[in-house]
Protein backbone atom coordinates (compact mmCIF):
# COMPACT_ATOMS: atom_id res chain seq x y z
CA UNK A 1 0.00 0.00 0.00
CA UNK A 2 1.07 3.51 -0.80
CA UNK A 3 4.28 4.40 1.69
CA UNK A 4 2.48 7.83 2.47
CA UNK A 5 -0.04 6.43 4.19
CA UNK A 6 2.34 3.87 6.04
CA UNK A 7 5.21 6.75 6.52
CA UNK A 8 2.09 9.00 8.55
CA UNK A 9 0.92 6.36 10.32
CA UNK A 10 4.29 5.38 11.31
CA UNK A 11 4.80 9.01 12.31
CA UNK A 12 1.48 9.29 14.37
CA UNK A 13 2.43 6.09 16.53
CA UNK A 14 6.06 7.15 17.11
CA UNK A 15 4.47 10.61 19.06
CA UNK A 16 1.90 8.34 20.65
CA UNK A 17 4.28 5.75 21.68
CA UNK A 18 5.37 7.15 24.90
CA UNK A 19 2.20 7.53 26.19
CA UNK A 20 0.89 4.24 25.76
CA UNK A 21 2.65 2.59 29.34
CA UNK A 22 0.67 5.63 31.17
CA UNK A 23 -2.87 2.88 31.46
CA UNK A 24 -2.54 2.33 34.79
CA UNK A 25 -5.08 -0.29 34.91
CA UNK A 26 -3.54 -2.71 32.99
CA UNK A 27 -0.32 -3.46 35.33
CA UNK A 28 -2.88 -3.99 38.02
CA UNK A 29 -5.01 -6.71 36.40
CA UNK A 30 -1.92 -8.24 35.00
CA UNK A 31 -0.54 -8.42 38.54
CA UNK A 32 -4.05 -9.62 39.95
CA UNK A 33 -3.93 -5.95 42.25
CA UNK A 34 -7.12 -4.73 41.66
CA UNK A 35 -10.58 -5.49 42.79
CA UNK A 36 -12.62 -7.90 41.06
CA UNK A 37 -15.49 -5.45 41.02
CA UNK A 38 -13.78 -3.67 37.64
CA UNK A 39 -14.48 -6.39 35.35
CA UNK A 40 -18.10 -5.98 36.17
CA UNK A 41 -17.08 -2.24 35.57
CA UNK A 42 -15.48 -2.42 32.34
CA UNK A 43 -18.41 -4.48 31.25
CA UNK A 44 -21.39 -1.88 32.21
CA UNK A 45 -18.56 1.00 30.24
CA UNK A 46 -18.15 -1.02 27.20
CA UNK A 47 -21.35 -1.91 26.91
CA UNK A 48 -22.29 1.53 26.50
CA UNK A 49 -19.10 2.17 24.17
CA UNK A 50 -19.77 -0.45 21.92
CA UNK A 51 -23.26 0.62 21.15
CA UNK A 52 -21.95 4.20 20.66
CA UNK A 53 -18.96 3.18 18.87
CA UNK A 54 -21.53 0.71 16.33
CA UNK A 55 -23.58 3.60 15.63
CA UNK A 56 -20.82 6.30 15.40
CA UNK A 57 -18.77 3.92 12.52
CA UNK A 58 -22.35 3.65 10.50
CA UNK A 59 -22.68 7.56 10.63
CA UNK A 60 -18.85 7.75 9.59
CA UNK A 61 -19.25 5.36 6.38
CA UNK A 62 -22.23 7.56 5.67
CA UNK A 63 -20.56 10.47 5.42
CA UNK A 64 -17.41 9.36 3.94
CA UNK A 65 -17.58 10.03 0.11
CA UNK A 66 -14.45 8.22 -0.43
CA UNK A 67 -14.64 4.36 -1.13
CA UNK A 68 -11.87 3.10 0.83
CA UNK A 69 -12.46 5.43 3.87
CA UNK A 70 -16.22 3.71 3.54
CA UNK A 71 -14.75 0.33 3.35
CA UNK A 72 -13.10 0.89 6.45
CA UNK A 73 -15.79 2.39 8.71
CA UNK A 74 -18.19 -0.32 7.52
CA UNK A 75 -16.15 -2.98 8.46
CA UNK A 76 -15.56 -1.55 11.55
CA UNK A 77 -19.12 -1.36 13.08
CA UNK A 78 -20.25 -5.23 12.44
CA UNK A 79 -17.00 -5.45 15.21
CA UNK A 80 -18.45 -3.15 17.40
CA UNK A 81 -22.18 -5.28 17.19
CA UNK A 82 -19.90 -8.40 17.72
CA UNK A 83 -18.01 -6.98 20.70
CA UNK A 84 -21.12 -6.53 22.36
CA UNK A 85 -22.60 -9.66 22.05
CA UNK A 86 -19.09 -10.88 23.90
CA UNK A 87 -20.04 -9.07 26.60
CA UNK A 88 -22.65 -11.00 27.75
CA UNK A 89 -20.53 -13.73 29.44
CA UNK A 90 -18.43 -11.33 31.20
CA UNK A 91 -21.51 -9.62 32.67
CA UNK A 92 -22.49 -12.99 33.69
CA UNK A 93 -18.97 -14.12 35.44
CA UNK A 94 -18.23 -10.85 36.87
CA UNK A 95 -21.70 -9.41 37.85
CA UNK A 96 -23.88 -7.48 39.20
CA UNK A 97 -26.33 -6.67 36.56
CA UNK A 98 -24.61 -3.85 34.61
CA UNK A 99 -27.78 -1.91 34.29
CA UNK A 100 -27.12 -0.88 38.50
CA UNK A 101 -23.84 0.97 37.11
CA UNK A 102 -24.08 4.36 36.62
CA UNK A 103 -21.81 5.53 33.60
CA UNK A 104 -18.56 7.09 34.86
CA UNK A 105 -18.08 10.40 32.61
CA UNK A 106 -13.95 9.51 32.76
CA UNK A 107 -15.38 6.32 30.97
CA UNK A 108 -17.73 7.62 28.80
CA UNK A 109 -15.51 10.73 26.96
CA UNK A 110 -14.10 8.37 24.74
CA UNK A 111 -17.44 7.22 23.04
CA UNK A 112 -18.13 10.53 23.00
CA UNK A 113 -15.35 11.96 21.47
CA UNK A 114 -16.03 9.03 18.55
CA UNK A 115 -19.24 10.32 18.11
CA UNK A 116 -17.88 13.75 17.57
CA UNK A 117 -15.50 12.80 14.93
CA UNK A 118 -18.67 10.98 13.35
CA UNK A 119 -20.33 14.19 12.51
CA UNK A 120 -16.89 16.91 12.32
CA UNK A 121 -13.83 14.81 11.63
CA UNK A 122 -12.29 14.32 8.00
CA UNK A 123 -12.79 10.63 7.02
CA UNK A 124 -9.21 9.86 5.79
CA UNK A 125 -7.74 11.71 9.10
CA UNK A 126 -10.18 10.41 10.83
CA UNK A 127 -9.19 6.59 9.76
CA UNK A 128 -5.74 7.57 10.91
CA UNK A 129 -6.70 8.78 14.05
CA UNK A 130 -8.36 6.12 15.02
CA UNK A 131 -6.33 3.05 13.43
CA UNK A 132 -2.70 4.67 14.98
CA UNK A 133 -4.23 3.94 18.42
CA UNK A 134 -5.22 0.09 17.74
CA UNK A 135 -2.23 -1.34 18.36
CA UNK A 136 -2.06 -0.22 22.00
CA UNK A 137 -5.74 -1.02 22.21
CA UNK A 138 -4.81 -5.07 21.26
CA UNK A 139 -2.17 -5.08 23.50
CA UNK A 140 -4.26 -3.60 26.81
CA UNK A 141 -6.87 -6.13 26.21
CA UNK A 142 -4.02 -9.20 25.52
CA UNK A 143 -2.68 -7.88 28.78
CA UNK A 144 -6.23 -7.73 30.12
CA UNK A 145 -7.34 -11.39 29.13
CA UNK A 146 -4.55 -12.66 30.61
CA UNK A 147 -4.63 -10.98 34.08
CA UNK A 148 -8.29 -12.45 34.44
CA UNK A 149 -6.91 -15.75 33.44
CA UNK A 150 -4.00 -15.83 35.35
CA UNK A 151 -5.03 -14.11 38.34
CA UNK A 152 -8.92 -14.07 38.64
CA UNK A 153 -10.46 -17.26 37.29
CA UNK A 154 -12.11 -16.28 34.28
CA UNK A 155 -13.12 -18.45 31.80
CA UNK A 156 -12.82 -18.29 28.10
CA UNK A 157 -15.90 -17.00 27.17
CA UNK A 158 -15.61 -14.18 29.61
CA UNK A 159 -12.53 -13.38 28.53
CA UNK A 160 -13.75 -13.24 24.83
CA UNK A 161 -14.34 -9.47 24.33
CA UNK A 162 -10.91 -8.80 24.85
CA UNK A 163 -9.60 -11.51 22.78
CA UNK A 164 -11.63 -10.31 20.20
CA UNK A 165 -9.88 -7.26 20.55
CA UNK A 166 -6.33 -8.34 20.70
CA UNK A 167 -6.15 -10.57 18.08
CA UNK A 168 -4.45 -9.36 14.75
CA UNK A 169 -6.41 -8.71 11.91
CA UNK A 170 -4.28 -7.30 8.78
CA UNK A 171 -7.36 -6.87 6.16
CA UNK A 172 -8.35 -3.68 8.57
CA UNK A 173 -4.64 -2.52 8.44
CA UNK A 174 -4.76 -2.64 4.63
CA UNK A 175 -8.34 -0.86 4.62
CA UNK A 176 -6.82 1.71 6.67
CA UNK A 177 -3.58 2.44 4.79
CA UNK A 178 -5.95 2.82 1.77
CA UNK A 179 -8.33 5.47 3.21
CA UNK A 180 -5.51 7.32 4.40
CA UNK A 181 -3.56 7.51 1.03
CA UNK A 182 -6.78 8.03 -0.58
CA UNK A 183 -6.83 11.09 1.60
CA UNK A 184 -3.51 12.16 1.04
CA UNK A 185 -3.90 11.43 -2.74
CA UNK A 186 -6.97 13.92 -3.03
CA UNK A 187 -5.24 16.59 -1.04
CA UNK A 188 -8.41 16.04 1.87
CA UNK A 189 -6.16 14.99 4.50
CA UNK A 190 -4.57 17.00 6.56
CA UNK A 191 -1.75 15.58 8.69
CA UNK A 192 -1.81 17.51 11.42
CA UNK A 193 -5.51 16.80 11.65
CA UNK A 194 -4.41 13.10 11.93
CA UNK A 195 -1.92 13.97 14.15
CA UNK A 196 -4.48 15.82 16.65
CA UNK A 197 -7.07 12.86 16.18
CA UNK A 198 -4.80 10.42 17.05
CA UNK A 199 -3.34 12.41 20.34
CA UNK A 200 -7.30 12.89 21.61
CA UNK A 201 -8.30 9.52 20.84
CA UNK A 202 -5.45 8.20 22.86
CA UNK A 203 -5.95 10.75 25.70
CA UNK A 204 -9.38 9.85 26.39
CA UNK A 205 -8.57 5.89 25.80
CA UNK A 206 -6.03 6.36 28.80
CA UNK A 207 -8.51 8.37 30.78
CA UNK A 208 -11.28 5.63 29.89
CA UNK A 209 -8.53 2.92 31.85
CA UNK A 210 -7.41 5.13 34.40
CA UNK A 211 -11.20 6.16 35.77
CA UNK A 212 -11.47 2.49 37.07
CA UNK A 213 -7.82 2.23 38.12
CA UNK A 214 -8.38 5.17 40.76
CA UNK A 215 -11.72 3.47 41.76
CA UNK A 216 -10.58 -0.18 41.62
CA UNK A 217 -7.30 -0.38 43.03
CA UNK A 218 -6.94 -2.97 46.27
Amino acid sequence: MGTGARELLDRIQAELAPRDDDNRLVPLVSAGKAQRGVFAAIAAEEQRITRSDWRSFHEMAARADEPHAREFFGGLAPGERQALGLLDALVAAAGPDPGTELPRPGCQAYPAYVAWLALNGESAAAAAGIYANFTAFGSYCKAIAAGMRDHYGFDDDACAFFDFFAADVPEIEQQALAAIQAGLDSGRLDPAAAHLYARLFQSYELLFWNTLADEFTT
